[in-house]
């Protein structure tokens, strides 16, 4: 079955960097775009940024337009998302996200990113 396993969070002070990583099978991740979202507590879940299934294209939210990067690795099925210069505004609970059949959204089970002093 699908599975997205996301890891990487952690606690980390303003200005500070973090690596998330999602770990995919189950579905032929080399076909499809791929996103990463966030919720903030009180708040909708947002998208932050998504990749095109070969990597050549890329979108990101106006809020952490050029301090994150999104790429992936099709060797590896693995989804990254490089979150730098963050901001306590950033602190939220980071989800993976493939869309299969235009219609199924798939998620894995978050990893805490907490920005703070």
């Amino acid at each position: 079955q699908v599975q997205l396993v996301e890891s990487g969070g952690g606690l980390v002070q303003p200005g500070g960097s973090l690596r998330l990583s999602c770990a995919v099978s189950g579905f032929g991740f080399s076909s499809y775009a791929m996103s990463w979202h966030r919720q903030a507590p009180g708040k909708e879940r947002e998208l932050v940024a998504s990749i095109t299934y070969a990597g050549g294209s890329t979108n990101y939210a106006d809020s952490v337009k050029g301090r994150f990067t999104i790429s992936r690795d099709n060797r590896k099925n693995t989804v990254y998302l490089q979150m730098n210069r963050l901001k306590p505004e950033d602190t939220a609970v980071y989800y993976c996200n493939v869309r299969i059949g235009g219609v199924v959204d798939y998620w894995g089970q978050g990893t805490q990113v907490t920005v703070s002093s």
